[in-house]
């Protein structure tokens, strides 16, 4: 259900603002998100507009307090070593993709390394056999990494963007190259 732009900033508000970045690449997916979440462009500007000015205040939180303040606790607190890092991932789940949940990495200083959308745990995913199977939205970096290894992290084109590239079967077998670009983390869109 909506909430009034000048209420408090949630879970709502926030996947507007993963889906503005994502209205670059898939406009047609994201209208019909916004319909699904009763939302408009113009909430979608304002939730984004709001969260630019969260996160450039002089005052602003930390990455973690900030997400841990707009989505409350996590579902997930996971630990994991990085090499010789120990590190942990805080996940979140977010009513618009009910299979994926949002991570936060974070170092052993608690800073955030990374911040996108990642297969949850009771969720199959998709099989990712050939090109063919790499639609948007339908899968995340790690999952198109472990499918067509090797894979390649190439830097984006923007801080919530991520670009991988590997080598793929098409339907008849014919192995091409490609590169995909994922916006927090969902694919987006793939470039041969």
């Amino acid at each position: 259900m909506p909430a009034s732009s000048q209420g408090a900033f949630g879970p709502w508000q926030f996947q507007l603002v993963l889906l503005r970045r994502m209205a670059d690449h898939q406009p047609g997916l994201v209208e019909d998100a916004l319909r699904e979440l009763g939302a408009s462009r113009a909430d979608m500007r304002e939730a984004n507009r709001r969260w630019q000015a969260m996160i450039r205040s002089p005052r602003a939180r930390g990455a973690v307090q900030r997400y841990r303040s707009v989505l409350g606790p996590p579902e997930q607190v996971l630990r994991r070593r990085i090499g010789d890092l120990d590190c942990e991932a805080l996940r979140w789940r977010l009513p618009l993709w009910p299979d994926l949940l949002f991570e936060a990495l974070t170092g052993p200083d608690g800073q955030v390394w990374n911040e996108w959308l990642v297969r949850a745990p009771y969720s199959a995913g998709p099989g990712l056999r050939t090109v063919e199977d790499l639609r948007p939205w339908c899968c995340t970096v790690d999952e198109v990494a472990r499918a067509f290894v090797p894979a390649t992290p190439m830097e984006g084109t923007a801080p919530t963007r991520f670009r991988l590239a590997f080598t793929a079967p098409d339907g008849s077998g014919e192995r091409t190259d490609h590169v995909a670009e994922f916006t927090w983390g969902l694919l987006q869109r793939l470039d041969p």
